[in-house]
């Protein structure tokens, strides 16, 4: 029997509209995962293909996942500082000798298995989990308020920080988020303004009628970081005496215990010093903030972070994070103008950026950071991680320590600060000592199509097919620009 023509024809369409719905379905997987993710584990691009965008959606709901909850809390972390600062004055009073009184204060004997256990539950967290672009957040506002282990202090509390400031406010408000951060011990050490003390504060003058008395004096670390990275930008129109405003209105902003001194609370936690803050009404950007102790540097946290110049900074950092390296200005002004009608409603402003078509574009515009590198290799592999400092090894060898960007304006997260020869062939080596040790355990090409579906290129899965063994079959696979980029 010869069907008609026009029945013929609206086959064809349907046939077309359908492969085209399952098409644009596997691509919406991809993305999710990858871009949005921290790579696909076995079975995700599956599971994600029905409704990838929903998916991402369902994420953004119920209470964040913490890492082991055997970590320790920055007040015991504190504690820990403060009781090998004690030990090693109580060997000074005893007369010890040098050697002696040196040991007991060996803060990094101290730190740095806390720091390794906090580093080593957030991979195992990062390559378990379920809700991976939740982790991805977690892990851009941790760079975005970066603090460096670099700082002897900060080796233990800087995962505390994530932990205790990121992650419970990353899918609430900015405001509250900026609040938590500012007044947590690890940026309060890393940026001294524990020791920052108001010129005319109470203890100030005390200090002043003291024969040889040394004032410490107002320190802007903290202050010019709020306004230049973590609020406004550096082009954010502020100037010097903002800054010092800033400062001063956040001095006393301190530690319990924090300084060396016995504590009149419990040690660790954030403590506001009356004593150490700068009196008197005074004027940010413009707006009159009369004296009310530590309100007054609130308010001007909830003021920043409704600022206009701070949603479209975090709007940009969030589009160049996610979407490419030159944020598109449109997309830039849209999720800015989602932040503001949401009062800095961070999942809102998610949910802002999600919906815009220009995100879901197959194109792999961003170059995978070292954590990112590391995070998708070993969730396409779902290995294991190891309880040890040797799981952090991947890290230190592509050359991004966790916790360590050397600076407060945290990681590079443009393809510059990470695709240099030399960078590249450093994955290379990593991967195929990976692929050396699991190679016998997969087929390179079901991996392939496990890990990238519908971004594997018609050249890589040739150049995998024809590889000379499993071993260079997985090392192409994950060299590949498709698996580098996302």
């Amino acid at each position: 029997m010869r069907l008609p023509g026009f029945f013929l024809s609206g086959v064809n369409r349907r046939v077309a509209c359908y492969v085209a719905v399952v098409m644009s379905s596997a691509t919406d997987a991809v993305i999710a995962a990858n871009r949005f993710g921290l790579g696909a584990k076995p079975g995700e691009l599956l599971a994600l293909a029905s409704a990838a965008r929903d998916a991402l959606d369902v994420q953004l709901h119920g209470p964040v996942q913490q890492p082991a909850a055997n970590l320790q809390s920055s007040a015991q972390i504190v504690t820990a500082i403060a009781d090998a600062r004690r030990q090693q004055r109580q060997a000074r009073q005893a007369g010890a000798a040098p050697d002696v009184v040196a040991a007991a204060l060996n803060l990094g004997k101290v730190l740095r298995p806390l720091y390794v256990a906090d580093c080593v539950a957030r991979l195992q967290l990062a390559v378990t989990s379920e809700r991976s672009f939740i982790e991805r957040l977690v892990h851009f506002w941790s760079n975005h308020f970066a603090v460096s282990v670099d700082k002897l202090q900060v080796l233990g509390l800087a995962g505390a920080m994530e932990r205790e400031a990121i992650r419970p406010h990353v899918l609430g408000n900015f405001a509250q988020m900026l609040q938590a951060v500012e007044q947590h011990p690890a940026m309060l050490v890393y940026l001294d303004n524990i020791a920052s003390m108001g010129p005319q504060s109470i203890a100030a003058q005390r200090l002043r009628r003291r024969a040889n008395a040394r004032v410490p004096g107002l320190n802007e670390n903290l202050g010019r970081e709020i306004l230049e990275l973590h609020t406004l930008g550096v082009d954010g129109g502020y100037s010097q005496q903002d800054v010092t405003t800033l400062a001063a209105m956040i001095t006393g902003w301190s530690v319990e215990g924090g300084d060396g001194v016995l504590a009149d609370g419990e040690t660790g936690r954030f403590r506001f010093r009356e004593a150490l803050h700068e009196p008197g009404t005074k004027t940010l950007l413009g707006r009159a903030y009369r004296q009310d102790g530590i309100e007054q540097g609130q308010r001007a946290l909830r003021d920043l972070a409704l600022h206009p110049r701070t949603a479209h900074h975090l709007a940009t950092k969030l589009v160049r994070h996610f979407v490419g390296d030159e944020p598109p200005p449109s997309l830039v002004q849209h999720v800015a103008a989602a932040y503001l009608k949401a009062d800095g409603d961070l999942t809102a402003t998610y949910r802002a950026l999600l919906a815009r078509h220009e995100v879901w574009e197959p194109q792999l515009s961003k170059f995978k950071t070292p954590a990112d590198y590391i995070h998708s290799v070993w969730r396409a592999l779902a290995l294991p991680v190891a309880d040890t400092a040797r799981a952090l090894a991947p890290f230190d060898q592509l050359g991004q320590r966790m916790f360590a960007p050397g600076s407060p304006a945290g990681w590079p997260d443009v393809s510059a600060g990470w695709d240099g020869s030399s960078a590249l062939l450093k994955r290379i080596e990593l991967v195929h000592g990976v692929a050396q040790r699991t190679a016998s355990r997969f087929d390179a090409l079901a991996l392939a199509d496990a890990s990238l579906g519908s971004n594997l290129t018609s050249a890589t899965r040739t150049a995998i097919a024809r590889a000379q063994d499993g071993v260079q079959g997985m090392t192409l696979l994950f060299s590949s620009p498709e698996f580098m980029r996302r």
